[in-house]
């Protein structure tokens, strides 16, 4: 396993984050401790985790894989120092948490203590904010004409960053988090938020996470570059487009069980007739350099220059092996032509 920098953060990271969405509505606790202690065998130090998960998001699974966490760090206290624990408040929107009210210095603190009750931990490393307070071109709205910018009270969005700050600042004071980070965030926000850490002696963001893959990578280069030398360490999600690019979905096949069979995430925006051939097309990559489909998209997104660390989930133990497999495996110059190639033809499938 390889390490590196999490932003200015001093702490080193795997290039492997064990994602955990799943656990407490695909995964039990059984399930959760066999991925963890499996990911911890085999030099993964860094765990990805969110107050609303597990996912689909519902009242009633909300809260319920930091629990399942909590219970095996409950078990397993000693072992808190091997791995570095990163959450994530939940934005605007889900009436059943806060109302749905925006993210706030106020709401931060009373996330942060909710988190390491679940947790039962006394500290978290990296507490991200799930989403923005404003509306960001991610889940499919990064097309012309889906969003609006001109309307938006940028100076209003600066006032709610800088609040956001406090609480943030306050937490790490007092030991609760160590540092933070942004998800589904853009550009503008990141340098938003380090303006205003440096004018105002805040903490500053260490990391950014975002959907990126073969079959949604739109933020090379321009925010990858940004992160790059801002030094904020770049964490994609969903690297197989949930699923996608395993091709266990072509052909309108929905195995039992599968993400896509839940409501919620049947596919939802990824699934159109582009990325069927995009997928198809990928999978005769695959086969040509006797890659599995999973691992073809994860060994190519591991070695995009500006990638940290590639955030992995799986359902079950034999999936997490062949994920992790992928980060030891390299793409000859002859794969990454013909990856190229398809990528060129399907820049924008979704």
């Amino acid at each position: 396993m390889k390490y590196v920098p999490l932003g200015r953060t001093g702490l080193e990271v795997s290039r492997v984050c064990l994602g955990t969405m799943t656990w407490g509505t695909q995964n039990n606790q059984a399930d959760a401790d066999e991925q963890i202690e499996y990911a911890l065998a085999n030099g993964v130090n860094f765990m990805d985790t969110a107050e609303m998960y597990s996912v689909p998001p519902t009242e009633e699974s909300y809260g319920k894989t930091e629990t399942i966490i909590g219970d095996w760090l409950s078990r397993n206290p000693e072992r808190r120092k091997e791995f570095i624990l990163a959450t994530k408040i939940a934005g605007p929107g889900l009436a059943y948490v806060r109302g749905g009210s925006n993210i706030s210095g106020k709401t931060i603190v009373e996330a942060v203590d909710a988190s390491l009750k679940r947790l039962q931990t006394d500290y978290i490393d990296l507490y991200q904010l799930h989403w923005p307070n404003r509306t960001t071109p991610h889940f499919s709205k990064h097309f012309p004409g889906a969003i609006t910018f001109t309307d938006v009270d940028h100076e209003e969005q600066s006032a709610q960053i800088l609040d956001i700050l406090h609480g943030l600042d306050a937490c790490i004071k007092a030991g609760k988090i160590r540092h933070f980070g942004l998800s589904d965030d853009t550009t503008w926000g990141i340098n938003e938020f380090i303006r205003l850490s440096e004018k105002h002696d805040l903490p500053r963001v260490a990391s950014i996470q975002n959907e990126f893959s073969l079959l949604h990578a739109k933020d090379w280069p321009y925010l990858v570059e940004n992160c790059v030398y801002e030094d904020v360490a770049y964490l994609p999600w969903s690297a197989l487009a949930a699923g996608a690019l395993t091709g266990k979905y072509l052909g309108g096949a929905r195995p039992e069980g599968s993400r896509w069979t839940y409501a919620q995430r049947n596919g939802i925006f990824r699934d159109t007739p582009l990325v069927e051939k995009a997928v198809t097309a990928y999978l005769d990559v695959a086969k040509k350099h006797s890659f599995t489909p999973a691992q073809l998209a994860l060994a190519w997104c591991n070695q995009v220059d500006g990638v940290t660390s590639t955030i992995i989930g799986a359902t079950s133990l034999e999936q997490l092996k062949e994920d992790m497999a992928a980060f030891d495996m390299s793409l000859s110059e002859e794969a990454l032509k013909d990856i190229m190639a398809v990528f060129k033809e399907y820049p924008v499938p979704f």
